[in-house]
């Protein structure tokens, strides 16, 4: 253990274990929400920093995995809303999802899939990388967004009919030879 300034205690050894255990599926996760692996890995590290700073008040060990979630999301909610991460990047895009990581999508389907998320709004793109990437239940969405079941529910919805609409304007701009955006 280690004091920190105001007397807080932090068991050290028990932060690095989860951080060992979790960064990647958090890093993943994010990159699922923001689609640019530099920023997902500021946003995951941004999430550590800030369960590091809360660490020895987090006494429910059971639920570490949905809180860091929850963490990831309001960063990268609060980080899109910075004027300066408006900027957008002139580099394509490169994918390091392994087919574990895509659940077993060649890189082109990955991608279309990928477009397609990004194209979503923020919160309904973030219901559906909590329900059925990260594989959250209803439930814990609502308590991770701070909304209701109803509200996560209509999202869920919501969000998979606009994703394929998205997939097939994709499908469609690719069979006709126009590309993709």
């Amino acid at each position: 253990m280690r004091v920190l300034g105001w007397g807080q205690r932090v068991d050290e050894a028990e932060f690095v274990s989860f951080y060992q255990s979790r960064a990647d599926a958090l890093r993943d996760t994010a990159y699922m929400l923001c689609r640019d692996w530099h920023l997902a890995e500021d946003l995951t590290q941004v999430t550590f920093t800030k369960l590091y700073r809360v660490w020895h008040r987090l006494d429910d060990r059971a639920a570490l995995d949905q809180y860091a979630r929850k963490v990831l999301l309001r960063v990268f909610l609060d980080e899109r809303r910075r004027p300066w991460r408006r900027e957008t990047s002139v580099e394509p895009h490169s994918f390091h999802l392994d087919t574990a990581t895509t659940g077993g999508l060649s890189a082109v389907e990955a991608s279309f899939l990928h477009q397609a998320l990004v194209r979503l709004p923020k919160r309904r793109r973030a219901v559906l990388v909590l329900r059925y990437w990260a594989d959250m239940s209803v439930e814990q969405v609502a308590e991770t967004l701070d909304c209701s079941t109803g509200t996560v529910k209509s999202q869920s919805a919501r969000g998979l009919s606009q994703l394929r609409d998205e997939l097939e304007r994709t499908r469609v701009a690719v069979n006709c030879g126009d590309g993709v955006n």
